[in-house]
């Protein structure tokens, strides 16, 4: 079993409450341009905490009146989101990463007579080959996307880093990330809820983030 480093935002008071609170707000989940922005603030905040653990080289900029010395990064990352509901947060990460690649892999859950499987339909992929992946999907609930996820990123490459950052997550998630990630990982999240409900949707959670997003799909 692998055990992930992990960083939880709301563990530690900060205005990202205030953008976790209009989330999960039903009354003001109808506004899907405020929800839309909410999720990209908070992939803007998790993106600075884990700017701090990637690798940084010195160097010097001039300025109209010397030079300055600074740390900048040693590579940009790859993000990788999950289609449709990464998108918002994929935006705020980003944001931060501005000339880092990006690669979407769409998936969705099939329904069995016992539950549920995993398909994934559509993928736009770089190379991962040692490079720092950021894999971005917002409800981190049974983690089965995830794992599958990240297997077919294999066929990419082996990365340097593995990050994953999610909104929400349940600790169903956390375990079979730790059960079945054989790589060393660090797991970002806003918060992390009390469980599942019997068809695997975060409690308390905020819903379906992709509908809240963009629109219910049929």
């Amino acid at each position: 079993m692998q055990q992930a480093s992990l960083f939880v935002l709301a563990e530690q008071p900060s205005v990202a409450n205030h953008f976790m609170a209009e989330l999960r707000d039903r009354t003001r989940q109808t506004d899907r341009m405020r929800f839309r922005r909410n999720i990209e603030r908070l992939g803007e905040i998790l993106a600075y905490e884990l700017s701090k653990t990637l690798p940084y080289r010195p160097e010097s900029v001039t300025t109209p009146l010397g030079t300055a010395d600074i740390s900048l990064l040693t590579q940009q990352p790859v993000l990788v989101s999950i289609l449709r509901a990464g998108l918002p947060l994929h935006w705020g990460v980003l944001n931060y990463f501005d000339q880092a690649d990006s690669g979407f892999i769409g998936a969705y859950r099939q329904n069995t007579t016992d539950g549920f499987t995993i398909q994934l339909d559509y993928q736009s992929m770089p190379s991962v080959q040692d490079r720092p992946l950021i894999l971005i999907d917002p409800m981190l609930a049974s983690g089965q996307t995830l794992v599958k996820v990240l297997k077919q990123i294999s066929n990419f490459g082996i990365p340097s880093q593995i990050h994953i950052l999610s909104v929400i997550a349940a600790p169903e998630g956390i375990s079979l990330l730790e059960q079945e990630i054989q790589h060393l990982y660090r797991l970002w999240v806003g918060a992390i809820d009390n469980q599942l409900n019997d068809k695997s949707y975060i409690i308390p959670g905020l819903g379906d983030a992709g509908d809240l997003a963009f629109g219910n799909k049929l």
